[in-house]
């Protein structure tokens, strides 16, 4: 896997990544830090990164189970340390699976298996925080 980040000068601290797939995703920084707040932080980039990753991970696993799913959202809250390198401390991931007749034990179990063993985002981002999850299941 390969990136390559551009910074973009006259932006104040404006960045662009191009990802290996040929993808294009501009950063920016706050205003109190030289950035102008024109496009997501890294940090907010790296979570919602984390977030596709399991997010993915559950909807494959529904639909590979022959389960009727229909729509995944998943709602993230973030903590990070007071101090530099200010890392993640806490992250929890809300699920709200949408389809016909999804059992609970299914949700469940696709939840579990992506925070155990198939993401390796938010497993990695588990050596520093603590990361707990949360589903429900709207019906339609």
């Amino acid at each position: 896997m390969e990136c390559t980040i551009h910074w973009l000068p006259g932006s104040g601290m404006g960045m662009v990544a191009e990802t290996g797939s040929g993808h294009l995703l501009t950063m920016d920084g706050a205003p109190d830090g030289g950035g102008r707040n024109l496009a997501p932080r890294p940090m907010e980039t790296l979570l919602a990164g984390a977030g596709g990753c399991t997010a993915y991970d559950v909807v494959l696993i529904l639909k590979r189970g022959r389960h009727a799913v229909s729509g995944c959202e998943l709602k993230m809250s973030a903590e990070r340390a007071e101090t530099d390198p200010k890392v993640f401390t806490k992250i929890h991931l809300h699920f709200v699976v949408k389809g016909k007749a999804l059992p609970e034990t299914a949700v469940a179990r696709a939840i579990a298996l992506s925070h155990e063993k198939y993401c390796s985002a938010t497993i990695m981002l588990g050596k520093t925080a603590e990361v707990t999850t949360s589903h429900e299941i709207v019906e339609g």
